[in-house]
């Protein structure tokens, strides 16, 4: 059985139904915090297959043994945490505690029950502000902002467990800017509260809910001055992480992984490409950069492909029409 943490979010929810579909057995851990419960129901329906559902907290160190002395877990996918640039930037303390203790608790637990495989949910922020694009796994780390250090101090973290104990199998994967929804409208990004991510919020520019976008920034040194981001559809990148399980049931060792498709979008063009999406002209406001924001982030994924034989296939079309499917079935 596959342990999911922060399996009722966005790209954890894709990626149950993933797994579900390669045959694997699925618990879930997730607070709820920036999820809904009603995304368990909807990755049963979308598979025809059942899923253990934890409601509880990561930093509870109980609650997470009792899912082990329930459950045989072989492998764990880890993306429970929080997760908003600029917010981490406003509370940092909150970001290191929630998303440090949370990993310290689950490896604890792994270790103790003998289950050393874990696939990690990083993210393009450890690059911090790249010199050159694209980006690859060997590019000198740093950070912009709170969050992107919560997750290159937990990448530290799992590499020194790894040399304490060489059992231990770790895939970490960085990925880019995951957008759209899964096929059949059922599940998507639907964050609490107002959307701190670019698509869900020009989503609720579209349905009225939000009377415009506010586009962070139009003076930086990028094709139309807006930020540019390598934006992924979240089935592809859902697929990605079962064949990185795959690596990690394979071998010992560390090892990072670029998920991307390796094109970069601006702010700009993603609005644009939605427009045509829900055929209608959305209206944006320039406001100013937001802390921690870099100018350009896109991925060389060479590496993924040759090793994980993975590879992007849906393009921002794609990502937009699934993305205003999802949304018009949600209101």
């Amino acid at each position: 059985m596959i342990l999911v943490t922060g399996g009722a979010g966005f790209i954890g929810s894709h990626t149950c139904v993933e797994l579900l579909d390669a045959g694997y057995e699925v618990a879930i851990i997730d607070n709820l915090c920036n999820s809904q419960r009603d995304s368990i129901d909807k990755i049963k329906q979308i598979t025809g297959k059942d899923v253990k559902f934890y409601e509880e907290d990561l930093v509870n160190k109980e609650a997470v043994e009792k899912i082990f002395e329930e459950n045989k877990i072989d492998a764990v996918i880890h993306f429970a945490g929080l997760k908003a640039v600029g917010e981490s930037v406003q509370i940092p303390l909150r970001y290191y505690h929630n998303n440090i203790l949370s990993t310290l608790v689950l490896c604890e637990t792994m270790a103790k029950y003998g289950c050393k495989k874990l696939v990690f949910s990083s993210s393009a922020t450890v690059y911090g502000n790249p010199h050159t694009v694209p980006i690859k796994e060997d590019f000198p780390r740093s950070t912009t902002n709170p969050y992107g250090s919560t997750k290159l101090m937990i990448e530290d973290i799992l590499t020194d467990l790894h040399v304490s104990d060489n059992e231990w199998s770790i895939v970490l994967l960085r990925y880019f800017n995951p957008i759209g929804a899964h096929a059949s409208g059922l599940i998507g990004e639907n964050p609490n509260g107002i959307p701190n991510n670019l698509v869900p919020y020009i989503a609720q520019v579209a349905i009225g809910k939000l009377d415009h976008l506010n586009v962070f920034g139009d003076d930086y040194p990028t094709k139309d001055g807006t930020g540019v981001r390598d934006y992924i559809h979240v089935v592809d990148l859902s697929k990605g992480h079962v064949k990185a399980l795959e690596k990690a049931n394979s071998c010992t060792g560390v090892n990072t992984y670029n998920l991307g498709t390796g094109t970069g979008y601006s702010v700009l063009e993603i609005l644009h490409a939605y427009e045509k999406a829900c055929g209608k002209t959305l209206k944006y406001e320039i406001a100013p950069r937001r802390a921690g924001d870099i100018p350009e982030c896109y991925a060389d994924t060479e590496k993924s492909f040759t090793e994980l034989g993975w590879k992007a296939e849906l393009d921002i079309a794609q990502m937009c029409a699934d993305s205003w499917r999802f949304t018009q079935n949600n209101l």
